[in-house]
């Protein structure tokens, strides 16, 4: 556990907070008028190891070989080179600060952090945060990592859970939002694996097998590899799975440190976010409704009925490209035709 607190004068900032991992999708947006929950859970930060703000320089500024020292093999917009190291937590989790008004800029739905920190020390007045909760962006509160220092605090109860235990716990998401759409956290997680499993898949068809995992890495996969028969199997792996017999494993990436369940055998790994792994792994047989009156004991309610979605699911085209972006094997040149033909790809994307 640790808390945050001001570099100049050492008010603390924050409650309590344990760290997690940077969410796959932390820098999804969805359309205008959109207004997404809060991006963390209460309780728990995540540092963002890429730089970000201002200032902003164009792709033709900055050329291949300086993209590359800084671990992007593939032609972006833009980088920030902004200091690295961004601290993100709950908006709730923040204490101690101040509205900046002359730095609230925001679209249409509230803040959005075009104009850089917004929020100041109450104590001393020096910039160290960004509020953003407008529209089509994930709220919550950046704090600068050159205005603020961590400092520790009691960690009696703070533990790193080991996989047993998350096994034990399933948590989960669930893939369909109550509005019949899919889970933006799902778009992003997929998109994120999606840009790993093809950098395994060596260009080749692969077989995913059927059911959930068909329903959100199949459409994409047949449109960006060769049609053909398979020649690599996908499958499922991590605790209290079997170990299955498959060229490539989607595996969980612990989502406190970071780490992808390790393999014992051969197969590629491709990590993927552990609250969706979770529901892929275990998935629900039915709604977490109790029985009552003459039904026996642990028999589950079958109404409502399960929720469908309203269409195909599309990977978060934006997350596959900034992962794919910062992976080495694009720079191969069958990976990166694919990277220059969905970047390219008026929206909707090819999947």
């Amino acid at each position: 556990m640790a808390v945050f607190a001001c570099a100049r004068c050492d008010a603390v900032l924050t409650a309590p907070v344990s760290q997690v991992v940077l969410p796959d999708h932390t820098h999804q947006t969805w359309g205008n008028g959109v207004l997404l929950p809060v991006l963390m859970e209460a309780g728990t930060y995540a540092v963002d190891p890429e730089p970000s703000g201002q200032p902003w320089r164009l792709w033709n500024e900055i050329g291949a070989d300086e993209a590359e020292a800084r671990g992007v093999y593939a032609p972006v917009h833009s980088l920030s080179f902004g200091a690295p190291g961004a601290i993100v937590i709950a908006p709730g989790d923040a204490h101690g600060t101040v509205l900046i008004p002359e730095q609230c800029a925001g679209y249409c739905c509230g803040l959005d952090g075009g104009d850089g920190p917004n929020l100041a020390c109450a104590r001393c007045g020096q910039a160290v945060a960004t509020r953003v909760d407008d529209c089509s962006l994930w709220q919550a509160v950046w704090l600068a990592p050159q205005a603020v220092r961590r400092l520790p605090a009691d960690d009696s109860t703070h533990r790193t859970a080991d996989w047993e235990t998350l096994t034990q716990e399933r948590r989960s998401t669930p893939p369909i939002e109550p509005s019949g759409r899919w889970s933006m956290r799902w778009e992003a997680a997929v998109g994120a694996a999606l840009a790993h499993l093809l950098a395994v898949s060596a260009g080749t068809p692969v077989a995913v097998p059927d059911g959930l995992i068909a329903d959100t890495f199949g459409h994409a996969l047949d449109a960006l590899l060769p049609a053909g028969p398979p020649t690599k199997r996908v499958a499922l792996a991590g605790p209290g799975l079997p170990a299955p017999a498959s060229d490539i494993v989607l595996v969980p990436r612990h989502p406190q440190t970071g780490k992808a369940w390790q393999s014992s055998g051969t197969a590629d790994i491709v990590p993927l976010a552990t609250d969706v792994w979770m529901h892929l792994a275990f998935p629900h047989e039915g709604l977490p409704l109790p029985a009552t009156g003459r039904m026996p004991d642990g028999v589950l309610r079958d109404d409502p009925l399960p929720l469908r979605p309203r269409g195909l699911f599309r990977p978060d085209s934006e997350v596959f490209l900034d992962t794919l972006a910062r992976l080495p094997a694009v720079r191969e040149p069958w990976l990166r035709g694919i990277y220059d033909r969905v970047k390219k790809f008026p929206r909707p994307r090819p999947f």
